[in-house]
């Protein structure tokens, strides 16, 4: 039996001291974690599944537009015409790849009440101006849209400045105002879905929904999708959540008119993250949160998305635990702050376990040690195999999720080219998890500890939770930022998109529900 050289002595203690009760502990924490994850993505799958079963029941009965509604009798003209104005705000930045055929997707909305769409932008310098303006004008006939020059922000986000002077833009009449993010890639009803809850219930405060990325193939693009999948159980309730996010939010443009709650103010002042800043008054004066089972939208990732792009997205997210509005909120985001920092780790460190297990066990197996010596390497592998198998199931539910999701997508945008998983790599996929939910807390700390972000050019500064210090510098940002690779220094004129189908379909519906202005 040959002797135990310096480096075996070392791995066999480490994998020793990892079958102790603390790191057992640990490592079946792990597994449970692995499982939480796997019964929240079934949950989110069912949920998913019903309203799929739900369309194609509506489609066997001869209803060729479940898409947009299950009762084809909603499509009647007595009960488009009765539907309520939407004001759609746009707060862009950038142009990036998928950015057009975004546009195009929420000013082609199949919605048949009166909707218009305000694109707001920093000045005219933005690259996106270009673009933009052409797609308006190749639809200027057919939609209600333009452009509105915001001016810099001063006291809160761009984003948020952005947002706020489109709703005081907005049509006078409109009952609801619809903020999207330019990333948003929209179904044809995905209006009209949003609006029929909002009609339905009263009560509802703002209606969200979440994106599905589409990995490009790089580990960033990866990472991102592995960060957003287990947010998305948590807006696939098909009613009440708690969660929110900004890319996609209806809500009542009274709210914004009357400042009611301080909405206006509490993002004026301040504010760094809509989404998170919203849902701190929502929270604050037990406003409801709801998202519908069809407000899940296809997001494209860059096709060149760096893991240093990944890494700015990942600080961005992470910083916003740092905003907050009340004592409450603060010790809420706290929390969420300690709790996903532990959890993060206590998901990764199994698998450094668990592979100085499997390791020491090799080493034993080419170099012949006897099983006297090292008896522990057999608990080591028990704990190995309870954690591969945990790991399958939870891949196996992330599979299945993404799956509905893919299905129920392809769905709601029959005429959308065919979105599949044969692109999606599982093995990147579970590099992914570990990758991410090891960087988490480090940006998490970083972010804690800075009290500042560059983001597209731009750096915010907070104090007790508000910014109060913006710094712009041409220098300071990256040319590409965000996740669809958008150009934030030089734009050109975008060509003129090509119309479709359900383009003509839109400007069918709208010269019926306006006869008078496409008359004239």
């Amino acid at each position: 039996m040959p002797a135990l050289d310096a480096f075996d002595l070392f791995l066999f203690s480490l994998s020793k001291a990892f079958c102790s009760p603390i790191a057992v502990f640990v490592q079946i924490q792990g597994c449970l974690i692995c499982l939480i994850l796997a019964f929240g993505w079934a949950c989110a799958a069912y949920v998913r599944n019903r309203e799929i079963k739900q369309m194609k029941d509506s489609m066997r009965r001869g209803n060729s537009f479940a898409f947009l509604y299950h009762d084809i009798n909603k499509l009647e003209h007595s009960n488009q015409v009765n539907l309520p104005r939407v004001s759609v705000v746009m707060p862009l930045k950038g142009y990036g790849e998928h950015n057009l055929h975004n546009w195009r997707s929420q000013i082609t909305s199949l919605y048949g009440g009166p909707v218009e769409f305000l694109f707001v932008l920093e000045s005219t310098e933005d690259p996106a101006y270009g673009y933009v303006s052409s797609l308006i004008s190749n639809f200027k006939d057919e939609v209600d849209a333009k452009v509105v020059i915001a001016g810099l922000s001063t006291t809160c986000s761009q984003k948020i400045h952005n947002q706020m002077v489109g709703v005081e833009k907005m049509h006078k009449d409109s009952k609801y105002v619809l903020f999207l993010d330019d990333d948003v890639r929209l179904h044809p009803g995905s209006i009209g879905a949003l609006t029929a809850e909002m009609e339905k219930n009263s009560d509802i405060f703002i209606q969200t929904g979440y994106p599905l990325d589409l990995p490009s193939g790089s580990l960033g693009s990866y990472c991102i999708y592995e960060y957003h999948m287990p947010c998305s159980m948590g807006f696939a309730t098909g009613g009440k959540t708690f969660f929110l996010w900004g890319g996609c939010m209806m809500m009542h443009a009274d709210d914004f008119r009357l400042d009611r709650y301080g909405v206006v103010s509490g993002l004026r002042d301040g504010g760094y993250s809509d989404d998170m800043t919203l849902a701190a008054i929502a929270e604050a004066h037990k406003r409801l949160i709801t998202s519908p089972p069809v407000a899940v939208f296809p997001h494209p990732l860059s096709s060149d998305l760096s893991f240093s792009r990944y890494w700015n997205y990942l600080r961005k997210q992470t910083f916003v635990l740092e905003s907050y509005t009340t004592k409450v909120n603060w010790i809420m985001n706290r929390a969420l702050f300690t709790t996903h920092c532990y959890l993060s780790w206590g998901f990764v460190a199994p698998y450094f376990m668990s592979l100085i297990h499997v390791t020491a066990a090799l080493r034993i197996y080419i170099k012949g040690y006897s099983l006297e010596e090292t008896t522990f390497a057999s608990g080591g592998l028990f704990l190995v195999g309870y954690l591969a198998i945990c790991t399958l199931i939870e891949l196996l539910s992330m599979w299945n999720l993404t799956r509905i999701e893919v299905q129920l997508c392809n769905m709601l945008s029959p005429e959308a080219p065919k979105m599949s998983l044969a692109s999606y790599n599982w093995g990147l996929v579970f590099i992914a998890m570990l990758v991410d939910n090891f960087l988490y807390p480090i940006s998490a700390m970083r972010s804690h500890f800075s009290q500042s972000i560059n983001w597209s050019g731009i750096r915010y500064h907070l104090k007790n939770g508000k910014i109060f210090k913006i710094e712009r510098s041409k220098d300071m940002g990256p040319e590409k930022s965000y996740l669809g690779g958008k150009n934030l220094l030089y734009g050109k004129k975008g060509a003129p998109p090509k119309v479709s189908f359900l383009s003509s379909l839109a400007r069918s519906m709208a010269q019926w529900h306006q006869p008078k202005k496409f008359d004239s």
